[in-house]
């Protein structure tokens, strides 16, 4: 597209096959002309907001960065989107320099990598912020993270060293207790006592994996299974706290000692899940106590004039103490009154005056 500002793609066929291999957070694409020609490898990675989408010609969604046509009649176009452009392309068949093995294809390389280098000064930061390191947490990422640390109850905020020096004295011990585990047996033992980095490995496996059916690949934009899928990140309840490097980590319980300071836990709406339809609940009179009075619709002109009368008459013993008057608005179509009373917490609230508002 003329906004992008990745590079041109120097590849052009009369018609061409295109592979793709997964990496962490990379994606490489293969251009394989079926004719005469070399072939063109590209590596995407996503941003925020990437994605591929597979449309008519003729229906191109709205930021579509690099297309690539079908022959077939009418045409389709499989079609590199992102509406934010934190995305990006570039030619050749390298991985991006600085990453670590992929938690999902390369299992076992990407646990030695970390178990092996935890003097790095990587592992001097909280554990939150330490799996976003792609050094060596390849493919882990904001929501992964929150989920991870929720499952097995640990702070974000703890020491990352100190969690994974834990795991390295544990599979050691386990190598001694049980010297001649076969392969099975190994895996049922990461099946029921997961530790972190195998979770690095199981919890993005169940994104993927056709069997939770957590994307619709008829519907890209039905994210409902996956929110219901989520069990800590963005979930009514929880609590979150920016990290250093700003980014938001969702959790329960405690932060942990390397929490940044200064910094008060804020919770989620409850209602972020709520049905929208679902009726507004009433302000008990209690309620209408404790908060300036305000009418859900604009007030009759009878009942503004005797809810005036109630805020602005004096009590009796006390004299009044320069109180607001109500005032009344220009008229347009029909009069509206807007009252503003100042009341002490002693006031009480006779029934039947006025509603009480809508918080």
């Amino acid at each position: 597209s003329a906004v992008s500002k990745n590079p041109e793609v120097p590849f052009s066929s009369e018609a061409y096959r295109i592979s793709a291999t997964s990496r962490g957070k990379e994606l490489r694409l293969t251009l394989a002309p079926l004719g005469p020609g070399e072939p063109q490898d590209l590596v995407f990675r996503f941003g925020m907001s990437g994605s591929f989408r597979l449309c008519p010609v003729a229906q191109l969604p709205r930021h579509a960065h690099l297309r690539f046509l079908t022959r077939e009649s009418p045409p389709r176009a499989l079609c590199f989107v992102d509406a934010r452009r934190f995305g990006s392309w570039r030619l050749g068949d390298a991985w991006q320099p600085g990453r670590g093995p992929c938690v999902l294809s390369e299992y076992q390389a990407f646990r030695e990598n970390v178990l092996k280098n935890l003097e790095d000064k990587a592992f001097d930061k909280p554990i939150c912020e330490a799996l976003l390191n792609q050094k060596f947490f390849n493919g882990i990422g904001n929501y992964l993270r929150a989920e991870i640390l929720y499952r097995l109850k640990i702070p974000p905020f703890e020491k990352a060293r100190t969690v994974l020096e834990a795991l390295k004295d544990q599979e050691q011990a386990r190598r001694k207790k049980n010297p001649s585990l076969t392969l099975s047996k190994k895996l049922k033992l990461m099946r029921e006592n997961p530790d972190l980095l195998e979770l690095c490995h199981t919890v993005p496996m169940e994104v993927i994996s056709a069997e939770k059916k957590l994307f619709d690949p008829d519907n890209s934009d039905n994210y409902a299974a996956f929110k219901n899928w989520l069990q800590c990140y963005l979930v009514p309840g929880m609590s979150s706290l920016r990290d250093r490097n700003g980014r938001t980590i969702w959790f329960q319980g405690e932060p942990g000692p390397m929490a940044p300071k200064g910094q008060a836990s804020r919770k989620k709406c409850a209602q972020m899940k709520a049905d929208p339809k679902a009726p507004i609940p009433k302000v008990t009179i209690h309620a209408s106590k404790r908060r300036p009075r305000a009418a859900a619709k604009p007030p009759e002109p009878a009942a503004a004039e005797e809810e005036e009368k109630v805020a602005d008459g004096p009590r009796k013993g006390r004299a009044p103490r320069g109180r607001k008057k109500a005032t009344t608005t220009p008229s347009l179509s029909k009069p509206e009154v807007l009252v503003k009373a100042r009341r002490s917490r002693r006031t009480t609230v006779r029934t039947g005056r006025g509603e009480a508002g809508s918080l």
